[in-house]
C-alpha cells in the first residue's frame, strides 16, 4: 500500500485532478504494486473490491463477471499506461518504515514511542512528505514526534531535538570526568548522521506533518489531542501552508453534488476528475 501511495503522490506531480479521477488513479497503484511488490492479485480481483469500496458495499455484491467489473478493469489498465509514464519506469521505492526497523532493531527501550512513530509513518503518506524527502529523513521526523508525544508536554521541544548539536555539546569536560551519556530525546538524530540540510528537512517535515493533523476534526478523532498540543518547530523561512482545516460550520447546510458520477464515484473529484479517453491527455468542457 505504501509503494502505491507513494505512486499516487508522484503520478499527481505530472497529471492534474482535472484530467484523471484519482479512485481511477488509485485502483491502479495498488494493482501495480500487486506485482512489483510480489503479492499479485488477479485484475478482476482488484477491480471488484475497487468497485466495492467507491460503492461503499461488500464486494460478495457484484458479481465478478459483471460489466461494472469489466469496465473497471478496463479502466484500470488504461490508467496505468499513463502511471508507467508518469514514474518513469522506476519501480523501486524505499520507504521510511524500513529505516524504522533498522533504528527499532538498533535501539528497543521504548515500545510505545515505536509504536507512535510506525503510525505516523503510515500517516505520513497522506501528505506529500514520500516526493518531497528521503526515507531517513522521514523516519526521523516520525520518530522524534513519536518521543515528543511519548515523553510528554515538559520534555524538550522539537527544536531542541533536531538542533544541529546538542545543548549539552558546546559546554567544556573536565579532564577527569568521561562525556555525558548521549541525550535520549536526540537518539535518532544521532543515528542517522543527519548534516545541517537533512536537520533542516526534518523541521520542515514535521511542520508538515503537524500541520496534517491540525487540519484534522479533533471532535472526531480525539486521539489527536496529544498530537495537537505539539507546538511545530520554529521555521527557517515563512512557507505556504498545505492543509485548511474542512470542518464546517455548525450551522452549514451539507453540499448536494448536482452532478453525480455516472460511474457511482463517490465523492466526485473537486475539479471534476474524469479519466479521458484512451489515447487522449485531457476532457473537453462538454464533459466536465
Amino acid at each position: 500500500m505504501f509503494t502505491a501511495a507513494t505512486w499516487f503522490h508522484r503520478f499527481y506531480m505530472r497529471y492534474s485532478l482535472e484530467d484523471f479521477h484519482r479512485q481511477d488513479v488509485a485502483a491502479s497503484c495498488i494493482f501495480l504494486a500487486t506485482k512489483t511488490e510480489e503479492c499479485g492479485r488477479k485484475l478482476r480481483d482488484v477491480a471488484r473490491v475497487g468497485r466495492a469500496k467507491i460503492r461503499n458495499i461488500d464486494p460478495s455484491n457484484i458479481p465478478v463477471d459483471s460489466k461494472e467489473v469489466d469496465h473497471f478493469s478496463s479502466l484500470i489498465l488504461h490508467v496505468e499506461e499513463y502511471l508507467l509514464e508518469a514514474i518513469c519506469f522506476d519501480l523501486v521505492v524505499e520507504s521510511p518504515h524500513a529505516e524504522l526497523v533498522d533504528l527499532f532493531d538498533v535501539y528497543e527501550k521504548d515500545t510505545l514511542t515505536q509504536d507512535y512513530a510506525w503510525c505516523i509513518a503510515h500517516d505520513s503518506y497522506r501528505t506529500p512528505l514520500c516526493v518531497l524527502y528521503p526515507p531517513k529523513v522521514i523516519a526521523a521526523a516520525c520518530y522524534v514526534l513519536a518521543q515528543r508525544i511519548s515523553d510528554g508536554p515538559n520534555s524538550p521541544s522539537l527544536d531542541a531535538r533536531i538542533s544541529a548539536s546538542a545543548p549539552t555539546a558546546s559546554l567544556p569536560t573536565p579532564p577527569s570526568h568521561k562525556p555525558p551519556s548521549p541525550d535520549a530525546s536526540r537518539y535518532a538524530i544521532e543515528y542517522f548522521a543527519l548534516s545541517e540540510v537533512e536537520l533542516a528537512s526534518v523541521s520542515e517535515a514535521l511542520s508538515i506533518l503537524l500541520e496534517f493533523y491540525s487540519a484534522q476534526d479533533a471532535t472526531i478523532y480525539p486521539y489527536l489531542s496529544s498530537i495537537l498540543a505539539v507546538p511545530p518547530p520554529s521555521p527557517s523561512s515563512p512557507k505556504p501552508n498545505l492543509y485548511v482545516t474542512t470542518a464546517p460550520p455548525a450551522n452549514a447546510t451539507p453540499l448536494q453534488d448536482s452532478s453525480p458520477d455516472v460511474l457511482g464515484r463517490t465523492p466526485n473529484s473537486s475539479h471534476g476528475g474524469d479519466t479521458p479517453a484512451r489515447g487522449l491527455l485531457g476532457t473537453s468542457e462538454a464533459e466536465l
